[in-house]
């Protein structure tokens, strides 16, 4: 065992909440370890490769989990600096005022936070201007607060006004949106977190592909926690980044009171744990930010005399809880042609609070579109044998639909481990070194050596709740557009995230460790730190306590900041 230098603070995770928490700490010159168990991802043409990103699943994890009935589970996560941000949608969007609060769905309780959307409001602020967030609140009418909207009736008060102008409609989307319009359904531009220039393409970024959404961006113009937090630091002298090296388990004293060492495992040619062998580095303050899964999965397989079910789990709320959203694509097919190259410029919440149907008073969830669609992503759907050609008609008809429902907390739905001998078997990934072929000669880059845990370690348990929410929105929707004139049929499209948002789709992964003041039932205090140990903190989506029907990337971010804040503050000063 080799013990490495001190630092301040140890960051295990490059995501959406690591990638932030490193960036403000380093910005405040604080010593810092960046652990990230993946490579870069490369820049290659296969980033905006459809069969490669969706049917090969190329930017997945080869990892494999099982279900809660003991059927492996292939997870779509992907392990590379900045995470699942590298290949998320980059829609930015700030939880509800009231999905902070309590709120009755028909499937059961969302509990209310420790913590307010008052609270949050100026670290939202402080995200959107990170990830260059393109948003627009229309005449922005004055409100308690600030500015609210005037597109969007659900939208909480902004105290200030997005830092970038929202997108355009294409126009099949700005034909739809006039038509839904004149059936008094309130439209608002989608938040992105995209880093195009519209009044001067020349100087853009992004140049509108139709590769977006779940495809890496090759150009680097989507906003993600490696470009825009880790590159930022990455070479400074009070930062140490550490890639394709993962955490295994925290090591604590012998009190139990305080984590003393971090447990890593490196790969590649200059890994300090050659032969297997763990490295241990020390610090302060440890930060897990490994997503909602593998952070309560190193909690889990931490577990010592102290805390023998797994670190910081004395209220036994380690792994449970697990949240990733009633979600699923429905491709709307009506008979005008679709040209659009990217789609994903405007939706509604005017079903995220309650029905259209008063005898139903609960709320439904959020509509929006897909991003990019090909018609390679309905091969899944489509009956065996259907011609390429068949699938491509449709495509050229089809706007693609993203469904959201909140589903609900549930201690059944959870997180554990089982014993493997091994527990770590090693992999390959994509990587930034030697050459990256298109793939169309049957060759492609799988230069990282990474490694993953055992096969069948990790077990996903998780039953649906508040499908019935889930299903009407789905039938509002369609029938939205089948009055505006754009909907002759649907089909549910499973393709996008492969048979229906199956369990696989983790991308919205929260819960597991949840923030509360009560240490019997929560796992977290309201700074994320766990309420058993004096110096860790989980900073990614575990600390969820519900997970409203947006998507979770600007509150994980946000949050970050406002730990971060809290650290410089309070415990790094």
């Amino acid at each position: 065992m080799s013990t490495q230098s001190e630092f301040d603070a140890i960051v295990i995770g490059s995501g959406a909440g690591g990638g932030t928490l490193a960036l403000h700490l380093a910005q405040a010159g604080k010593k810092i370890l960046i652990l990230e168990r993946g490579p870069f991802m490369p820049q290659e043409k296969l980033n905006w490769d459809t069969s490669a990103v969706f049917l090969d699943n190329r930017y997945h994890t080869k990892e494999t989990w099982q279900d809660k009935d003991g059927k492996p589970l292939h997870p779509q996560q992907a392990y590379f600096v900045g995470g699942q941000t590298k290949v998320y949608g980059a829609a930015m969007f700030r939880m509800r005022a009231e999905d902070f609060g309590v709120i009755q769905h028909q499937g059961g309780i969302s509990p209310a936070w420790p913590i307010t959307y008052a609270d949050m409001e100026p670290f939202y602020c402080r995200a959107e201007d990170l990830f260059h967030v393109h948003g627009d609140l229309g005449t922005a009418p004055t409100v308690p607060g600030g500015y609210g909207s005037s597109y969007d009736p659900t939208e909480p008060f902004h105290s200030i006004k997005y830092p970038y102008p929202a997108f355009s409609n294409e126009p099949r989307m700005q034909t739809i949106e006039d038509d839904v319009r004149k059936l008094g359904i309130h439209t608002f531009p989608i938040p992105l977190g995209l880093k195009r220039n519209e009044a001067s393409p020349l100087a853009s970024k992004c140049v509108r592909c139709d590769t977006c959404d779940g495809y890496p961006c090759l150009i680097h113009a989507k906003s993600d926690a490696d470009i825009n937090c880790i590159r930022q630091i990455m070479h400074w002298p009070n930062v140490t980044l550490l890639t394709n090296s993962r955490v295994t388990r925290l090591l604590t004293n012998s009190s139990g009171s305080a984590v003393t060492a971090v447990e890593v495992v490196h790969s590649g040619s200059d890994a300090a744990s050659k032969d297997g062998n763990a490295a241990n580095y020390s610090a302060g303050i440890f930060a897990v930010c490994a997503g909602a899964i593998n952070s309560a999965v190193i909690l889990l397989a931490s577990a010592n005399d102290k805390y023998p079910n797994g670190l910081g789990n004395s209220s036994d709320q380690v792994g449970r809880n697990f949240m990733y959203h009633q979600a699923d694509a429905l491709l709307a097919l009506g008979p005008e042609g679709n040209e659009d190259s990217y789609t994903k410029t405007w939706g509604t919440n005017d079903f995220y609070f309650k029905d259209s149907d008063p005898a139903y008073p609960f709320p439904l969830g959020q509509v929006q579109p897909v991003g990019s669609f090909h018609f390679e992503m309905m091969k899944g759907d489509a009956p065996p044998l259907t011609p390429g050609f068949v699938l491509e008609e449709m495509k050229q008809h089809a706007v693609p639909w993203w469904l959201t429902t909140e589903d609900l907390p549930d201690p059944e739905n959870r997180v554990t481990l089982h014993n493997a001998t091994p527990l770590t078997v090693a992999n390959w990934q994509p990587g930034v070194g030697g050459a990256h072929p298109a793939g169309d000669t049957g060759r492609t880059n799988e230069s990282a050596a990474v490694t993953d845990s055992a096969p069948m370690r990790i077990q996903l348990s998780y039953t649906p709740n508040n499908v019935e929410s889930f299903n009407r929105l789905k039938d509002r929707w369609v029938d939205v557009l089948r009055r505006a004139g754009h909907a002759t049929t649907s089909v549910p499209l499973h393709a996008y995230f492969k048979k229906r948002i199956p369990l696989e789709g983790v991308g919205h992964q929260n819960g597991t460790c949840r923030m509360g003041t009560d240490p019997t039932t929560s796992v977290l205090d309201p700074h994320c730190k766990a309420h058993d140990l004096d110096n860790l903190y989980v900073v990614d989506a575990s600390c969820f306590v519900s997970a409203s029907a947006v998507n979770p990337s600007l509150t994980i971010i946000a949050n970050a900041i406002r730990v971060a804040d809290h650290l410089l503050a309070e415990r790094l000063k």
